[in-house]
């Protein structure tokens, strides 16, 4: 029987949310090249994956921080969003979301819906990479006189730069499911060769270094 990892792994690589490709490689925002493209956006159009990732998530809050101990569940702008909200509303909790920058007109927010000082946060997002834009969320949720208990995301390519970004941070992170899971996943799916494998192991390890060779 699959475990919620695994199953949503599989949600993402049927929905075609994550592509894998190490022979043609995508390029990314950065510049790097990988192996890998992930666009959990496309997530909120199907039911059955939407479900499996807000009962993840609500897993992962329950487990890490206590469901008690939650005042407000806030979305980043906007793929974290529509999680959030599903999140929000099966828990029963507030919502917030925030976004990358303040607002240049009107009242300038950041941080849209209602949050008190000292509130605790758990912050939503649907993908991890190096966890640059959504620490720069917590820092607002921060700066609002919110404390954020952690991250929860759908998926983490769970790269070392990531783990050190959180740590520097002094916060935990706990991704639904996440990239060496996906790679099982579709291992046994045939989706990959074994050489495709290895170049996408290896790319985990060094992005920098595998988008040179590339």
């Amino acid at each position: 029987m699959l475990g919620q990892r695994e199953i949503v792994a599989k949600n993402l690589l049927d929905i075609n949310a994550v592509t894998l490709r190490p022979a043609a490689p995508f390029t990314w925002a950065s510049g790097l090249k990988a192996p890998i493209y992930t666009d959990n956006r496309l997530t909120i159009s199907y039911p059955w994956v939407r479900r499996n990732i807000y009962i993840g998530m609500i897993d992962r809050i329950k487990d890490h921080f206590g469901l008690e101990n939650v005042d407000v569940i806030a979305g980043t702008a906007t793929a974290g969003i529509p999680h959030a909200t599903l999140v929000a509303e099966r828990l029963q909790k507030p919502l917030i979301y925030v976004r990358s920058k303040p607002k240049d007109h009107g009242q300038g927010r950041q941080i849209e819906g209602v949050l008190k000082p000292g509130q605790a946060v758990v912050v939503i997002d649907d993908l991890l990479s190096t966890g640059g834009s959504v620490l720069n969320a917590v820092k607002a949720v921060q700066a609002a006189g919110g404390k954020v208990l952690g991250v929860v995301a759908i998926f983490s390519y769970e790269l070392p730069v990531l783990a050190e970004n959180f740590k520097a941070a002094g916060l935990p992170y706990y991704p639904v499911t996440d990239y060496p899971t996906l790679l099982a996943a579709a291992e046994k799916q045939g989706a990959v060769t074994k050489e495709e494998l290895a170049s996408l192991h290896e790319w985990r390890k060094d992005p920098a270094a595998w988008s040179a060779k590339h």
